[in-house]
């Protein structure tokens, strides 16, 4: 099996992590804003992101000489470690819910806002967990300040959702206000005659008209809720890896290996696969949030944006892999740092969807503020890395 041997391998890997993370949540909430469902979207993605799993496993896990103590991965499936394999599929599943949780939220919430709150409460809680279970290889001091200013940018959070709330529902009321002037017959017919523009009020009504998810008049409540719920399942799931791959709990039998990274990452997805895709089964024909019906019929014959729900699959299924290798190595406390995906997934959400085009000094102030923060952490995260020794 491949082994990352060095500090500088293990931090490519986790930026390489870094982007595929901040990347799929943009591609799976284009294709809701363009109008498909959710559950065909989720549907798709998880099979691609499964054969990620499967690929990387026969890959870099066959990679080299097969030993005692760290067997190639096919050598180890036969092996008696179904304790760790619990661990890794216990895993499996809280990423999946929290995914779930998360293709929700990015409509209610906002992509940025939501992918920073979620990556904030991983670090937060999921980061404190992996350093104690990794025998404190990183550096603490460093570590637990990179911590801090993820906890800061939990604050912070919240705070752009709502001012960026304040400035739609200002925009959406002037056009309100517009309409009613033109009835009577009272100034420009601007709201009409003005092309689309990101940002605007036309926009957001034009974007709530062709999304599958309706947004509009919700409770700001729910939208957080399922935030929070996904952020605490995110901060589970790396430490249960943690434990499937370096038994810190001593639950196997002795003389059996630690599952190895590929072996891990395998079990791991196929949880996450039975979960998401059986759930979204269900959703079909028992809906969310007020989502029509749909059918098995019906998914299958829905290519509309399906080749970008199979790549985002393989986006997700890479950027977990290359983690969980570079925290092999480097300690999966240093790895949480790809949870700064949100830098990526904010590029992404002002250049692909225009949030928080148009809006205040204040949203500005807040928006660049969160991202100082998450520029800062991920430096204290990643300059925290140790080596664990694979020997």
């Amino acid at each position: 099996m491949y082994v990352v041997e060095n500090k500088g391998g293990a931090i490519a890997l986790m930026l390489s992590a870094l982007f595929f993370l901040g990347t799929w949540p943009a591609l799976l909430t284009l294709l809701e804003q363009r109008g498909r469902l959710p559950q065909h979207t989720y549907l798709d993605y998880s099979i691609t992101n499964l054969l990620a799993a499967i690929f990387i496993a026969l890959t870099f896990g066959q990679i080299g000489d097969s030993t005692p103590t760290m067997p190639n991965f096919l050598t180890q499936l036969t092996q008696d470690n179904w304790t760790s394999i619990l661990f890794a599929m216990a895993g499996g599943i809280v990423l999946s819910l929290g995914n779930l949780s998360s293709q929700y939220a990015w409509a209610f919430v906002g992509l940025s806002v939501t992918e920073v709150l979620t990556a904030s409460i991983t670090v937060v809680i999921g980061t404190t967990l992996n350093y104690f279970l990794d025998d404190r290889i990183n550096k603490a001091e460093v570590l637990f300040t990179g911590v801090g200013f993820f906890l800061i940018a939990v604050f912070l959070g919240p705070a752009v959702h709502s001012s960026n709330g304040t400035d739609n529902k200002k925009k959406l009321n002037a056009a309100n206000n517009q309409l009613n002037n033109l009835e009577n017959g009272i100034g420009p017919d601007s709201l009409i005659s003005d092309e689309i523009k990101y940002g605007t009020a036309k926009f957001l009504l034009e974007l709530e008209k062709k999304r599958s998810i309706k947004v509009h008049g919700s409770s700001i409540y729910l939208g957080l809720s399922l935030v929070f719920f996904a952020g605490i399942c995110f901060s589970l799931f790396s430490p249960a890896f943690n434990l499937a791959t370096n038994d810190q709990w001593h639950t196997l039998n002795h003389g059996v290996p630690h599952l190895v990274v590929y072996t891990a990452f395998f079990y791991f997805s196929i949880s996450c696969f039975i979960i998401g895709f059986g759930l979204n089964i269900y959703f079909l024909y028992n809906p969310l949030i007020g989502l029509p019906k749909s059918s098995i019929t019906a998914y299958l014959n829905d290519w509309n944006g399906r080749y970008w729900a199979l790549f985002a699959g393989l986006l997700c299924g890479f950027g977990n892999g290359f983690q969980f290798m570079g925290g092999q190595a480097a300690g999966y406390a240093a790895a949480d740092a790809v949870q700064a995906l949100p830098l990526v997934s904010t590029f992404w959400g002002i250049y692909l969807f225009g949030e928080y085009r148009k809006s205040s000094k204040k949203t500005y102030i807040l928006l660049s503020s969160m991202l100082f923060m998450f520029v800062v952490a991920v430096a204290f995260l990643m300059a925290s890395s140790g080596h664990r020794n694979t020997s």
